[in-house]
């Protein structure tokens, strides 16, 4: 497929202000389709769930549509599919659930690489079961998370294994296939927080072995909740906290209160618009493809922003792994990442400093502080990269 940047770009209204937007892993733009569904969602007859009037089947109307939507993104099951206010609410719900059934026996593996929404539930959940923590590390050299890492902290002991699909700070993507057979081989559960991965790749959660794959729409082009993955038989094993009257089905039984009707509306768009970027039959297909090209399309970005930041001195690096997400973290010898930001800021180029959330890793990586980060979406062009270089080299000087 050819891709069709300047369409692409048509489509969000935000990037009529001006700004060089590189903060996607923090949250995407917006496009108009999404916007749309929320407002129409929003001024439509709308009720609790039920089938006796118009409005109550507008609302069941939009949740299986939303559950639908998300399966065909995931290429899970829709009845797995979980809707809650964030990826980090979701995976404490989890936690806990999970958890209560833990003690002082069992063993629980977390990542250094990971955002500590994929890390504090499970230490969280672990420490007041009185279960053990165990840490799998990656190189800070490579940035690298491997199946052996992970190996070497799993055992008979181990209940659950929770890992990133990719980070948000390195973009560095685990091979989850070979970590999913090393925690599967131990009859452990494997819980992969797919925030970051499914912004930029095609996501087949059953082929990848996740048994949970949790997510963000916002970091997708959508509205800001949360969105959790699991097969059905799985789920109706689990019996999280709930108030009495409410269903025990599943997936409802782990969606507190009513649902966000207008946010699942939106979650759908999203999922619409980035199926018609690709091509094919039936919307799984066109989203695969799509994800494919928009992969090509960022990573090409990236190359470009690679080899200029190869030449420019005082420049580290620190994304560095042979499989990753269009997203880059750097530092300066001489120059604070923070100071970078104020700087690119002025000049209406977002790119953020920090640590983002991802505790583990920046300490790993003995920055403190974070440092700059590059994200690339599927609206960047080469204009926006050349206002990131033209800024830096000025910065630089």
């Amino acid at each position: 497929m050819t891709y069709d940047v300047a369409a692409v770009r048509a489509q969000f209204p935000a990037l009529a202000a001006g700004a060089a937007h590189f903060d996607g892993p923090g949250g995407s733009q917006t496009p108009s389709v999404v916007a749309r569904a929320v407002h129409d969602t929003l001024v439509s007859p709308i009720a609790n769930r039920g089938v006796m009037t118009a409005a109550e089947r507008n609302a069941e109307a939009v949740v299986q549509a939303a559950r639908s939507a998300m399966a065909d993104l995931l290429g899970a099951d829709p009845r797995g599919v979980v809707f809650g206010r964030s990826m980090t609410a979701l995976t404490f719900d989890v936690a806990r659930t999970l958890g209560a059934g833990w003690g002082p026996r069992d063993e629980v593996v977390v990542s250094r690489l990971d955002h500590d929404a994929n890390v504090r539930p499970w230490v969280i959940a672990a420490e007041r079961a009185g279960a053990s923590v165990r840490w799998a590390d990656f190189d800070p050299s490579t940035s690298e998370l491997t199946a052996d890492d992970v190996a070497a902290v799993v055992g008979d002991r181990t209940r659950l294994v929770a890992v990133t699909g990719a980070s948000n700070l390195l973009g560095t993507c685990p091979d989850i296939v070979a970590i999913a057979r090393v925690v599967h081989d131990a009859g452990a559960l494997l819980y992969v927080d797919g925030v970051h991965l499914t912004a930029h790749a095609p996501v087949d959660v059953v082929a990848l072995g996740a048994d949970f794959y949790a997510c963000s729409p916002y970091k997708f082009y959508g509205p800001h909740c949360g969105v959790l993955a699991a097969s059905p038989p799985l789920l109706e094993e689990l019996h999280p906290d709930k108030l009495v009257p409410s269903t025990n089905d599943v997936p409802e039984r782990f969606e507190l209160g009513t649902l966000p009707y207008e946010l699942m509306a939106g979650t759908t768009a999203a999922v619409d618009f980035l199926a018609s970027l690709g091509s094919g039959g039936a919307r799984r297909e066109q989203v695969v493809a799509a994800m494919r090209t928009a992969w090509e399309h960022e990573h090409a970005l990236r190359q470009r922003i690679e080899d200029a930041l190869a030449e420019l001195s005082g420049v580290t690096l620190h994304s560095r792994a042979q499989r990753r997400t269009p997203t880059l973290l750097f530092t300066f010898a001489d120059h604070s990442p923070q100071d970078a930001y104020r700087f690119l800021a002025d000049l209406d180029v977002n790119a953020p400093a920090g640590t983002f959330y991802a505790y583990e890793p920046a300490r790993r990586l003995g920055l403190p502080d974070g440092g700059l980060r590059v994200g690339l979406s599927v609206y960047n062009d080469d204009n926006d990269v050349d206002r990131l270089l033209d800024g830096l080299v000025k910065f630089l000087a």
